[in-house]
């Protein structure tokens, strides 16, 4: 018999860490700056930026060691992987059927149709996205770039650390947290609304991604709201982590990928 309650006290627990770690996390890669302050500081004389109150020189920071693109991407894919274990494990002990958790029998769920539909509707969601981002920057509210430029892959073997590792792990473990358990399995368990557990889980979606900056929360809690539709309408685990792998993907793609010298002189 299904122990809900004691997969849903994992569950929360998990979730509240996550939130946690992401809110620590935005302390590191640092406060976003919007394009309206970046023109003000660009407007000032050399060195002006670097004044303290006083109008003496500021001191200069003390250098740091930045971490290789490679070793970031591991650490996000042992951590993020080191969650979905728990989780799974979790799911496991507890006796959560697989149904709940998306990963029914039917072809929507597992099938063909749903790799077709996840790709769909990740491609859909990787435009929209990007066409977000640009009104997001005509109206001056810039996402964070800071974890993303910290993700960056610097070599062909990081590369392929990003896409064949580090972007599946979070998409994974990501869509089995927010989607399949606050939304699928809490809904089968609890018999709650799935729609008032897609916006919930939504919200906490948007608010573990608060080092994208303002603009970057409300486009990741919209984000997470379709996905979170999705899982609704097809009870397929499978479309929303295609469906979110495609966006990171595309997002990386789009902002960090080498561009030759004819294209960007």
């Amino acid at each position: 018999m299904t122990d809900w309650a004691a997969f849903a006290g994992i569950a929360v627990a998990l979730l509240a860490l996550l939130l946690v770690l992401a809110r620590a996390s935005q302390s590191y890669v640092g406060p976003t700056i919007t394009p309206a302050e970046r023109a003000w500081l660009a407007g000032l004389p050399d060195g002006a930026d670097h004044l303290d109150a006083s109008g003496a020189p500021a001191p200069t920071p003390a250098p740091t060691e930045s971490l290789s693109g490679g070793f970031v991407l591991v650490n996000v894919a042992l951590s993020q992987g080191l969650f979905g274990f728990v989780l799974l494990l979790g799911a496991w002990y507890t006796e959560v059927p697989l149904s709940a958790l998306g990963l029914g029998p039917a072809p929507l769920s597992t099938g063909t149709p749903a790799v077709l539909w996840g790709l769909a509707l990740g491609a859909a969601l990787a435009g929209a996205n990007a066409l977000g981002s640009r009104v997001a920057e005509r109206i001056g509210y810039e996402p964070g770039t800071e974890l993303r430029e910290l993700l960056a892959p610097d070599t062909a073997r990081d590369w392929l650390l990003l896409f064949g590792v580090a972007l599946p792990t979070v998409a994974v473990v990501e869509e089995f947290l927010f989607r399949a358990t606050l939304v699928g399995a809490f809904a089968a368990g609890f018999g709650v609304s799935p729609w008032l557990l897609a916006v919930l889980s939504s919200v906490a979606f948007a608010v573990g991604h608060g080092a994208q900056g303002p603009a970057g929360v409300v486009v990741t809690g919209l984000l997470g709201f379709v996905l979170a539709a999705a899982f609704v309408l097809t009870g397929s685990l499978v479309v929303v982590i295609l469906a979110h792998y495609l966006v990171n993907a595309v997002e990386f793609l789009r902002h960090e990928a080498p561009r030759s010298p004819a294209a960007t002189g």
